[in-house]
């Protein structure tokens, strides 16, 4: 078994790339003491070192790349989380110098794909696929995206999916009335205001759903905006006379309690206003635990949904998100037929077989670095 060095933001930072480096890590080491995290820190992170972190990166910190490459030298395989606004420079460009330096194999995991990225953003990752070893993406939808928009070699790119709890084990906790859900991070982009507007033209059905917002704001939202964008859904609701219908669970859950809450759910509404999201763990997670999605028209929705376990609304559309919904709510075996659709595929989302893709990828690198034995004359 190889030692892994894992580069990413990383607990107790909250968001979606430190949740999903820690679950990668985790079960990629299986609590391997040889393995570890370099933690990439911002303003207001807060900084004491979680289990495993044997260095940390501070954005303040100038060139902090190189002592960054140095912890991940000490291991067997890098593997790089990459997001352009994690790591300092325009558009994060340090990592790149930062790859450039490291002597061991790496693996890059792309968490966006911009369709239309500025000519600095394209020529960034070029750059950085360049450098790796090994580049993944989480759907098909981004790798086609980088082989058609970017120069870089298919040959480095690999497909494996997000990673998923294994939530469908979770007991079912079925609620009197229909239950909706969202979770995350909250923020402008969240689309969460289309699903009240949704939810207030879904109030002649009987019972009359309720619906939980699940998850603290963003804190880079917080840092620049506060609370505005939270007030102004409490303000919308009020507006729309479904206040009383909606739960906003201003925490951050732990997996047995998202398992829980995920499980209680009748319909996951994802109403982003991206159209550019590749990659969505809340949606990997919703569609692994078998409960039907309703989502926007972002390309990981239209990827994983269509023909799938759930409908695809256009955005910033009320009405059609409301129809959705009712129709799972109302059409008999409709939600059953969407939760059924998954099982064929729910065993590889799951992050055991997940991290197996990514030991046997590190394994292919290790093996390819490794100088061929001369034969030794008889």
């Amino acid at each position: 078994m190889h030692s892994y060095g894992f580069l990413s933001t990383h607990p107790p930072t909250r968001c979606g790339l430190a949740t999903f480096n820690s679950a990668l890590a985790a079960q990629l080491t299986a609590g391997d003491p040889r393995s570890g995290i370099v933690r990439v820190t911002d303003r207001g992170d807060d900084l004491r070192a979680g289990p495993g972190v044997v260095h940390t990166w501070s954005t303040r910190t100038q060139a902090g790349w190189r002592d960054a490459a140095a912890a991940l030298n000490a291991f067997d395989v890098a593997v790089v989380q990459h997001e352009y606004g994690i790591y300092p420079g325009a558009d994060g460009e340090d990592v790149l110098p930062l790859l450039r330096r490291l002597t061991v194999p790496s693996i890059v995991v792309l968490h966006t794909v911009l369709r239309r990225p500025s000519a600095r953003q394209k020529s960034l990752l070029e750059q950085i696929v360049t450098a790796a070893g090994a580049v993944v993406t989480m759907t098909d939808t981004a790798r086609d995206r980088l082989l058609v928009g970017y120069t870089v070699r298919p040959d480095k790119v690999t497909v494996i999916p997000h990673g998923a709890a294994d939530h469908v084990r979770v007991p079912a906790d079925r609620r009197a009335r229909p239950h909706l859900l969202t979770w995350g991070l909250l923020g402008p982009g969240k689309g969460i205001e289309w699903s009240l507007r949704a939810l207030a033209r879904l109030q002649d059905l009987e019972p009359t759903p309720t619906y939980t917002v699940a998850g603290r704001t963003h804190p880079k939202v917080i840092e620049h905006q506060g609370e505005a964008y939270r007030a102004g859904l409490h303000r919308l609701g009020a507006q729309l006379g479904i206040a009383h219908a909606v739960d906003y669970q201003d925490v951050y859950h732990d997996q047995a309690g998202l398992g829980r809450l995920i499980r209680s759910a009748d319909v996951v509404v994802l109403p982003y206003d991206s159209r550019e999201q590749v990659t969505s763990g809340v949606l990997i997670e919703a569609v692994a635990a078998g409960v039907p999605v309703v989502a926007t028209a972002f390309p990981h929705a239209v990827e994983l949904l269509t023909g799938g376990p759930g409908l695809v609304v256009p955005h910033q559309d009320p009405a059609a998100l409301a129809d959705a919904i009712r129709r799972i709510l109302t059409e008999p075996g409709m939600g059953a037929r969407l939760a059924g659709r998954i099982r064929p595929l729910a065993a590889d989302l799951r992050w055991p077989a997940v991290a197996a893709r990514y030991a046997a990828l590190a394994e292919r690198l290790v093996t390819a670095r490794r100088p061929a034995v001369s034969a030794v004359p008889a």
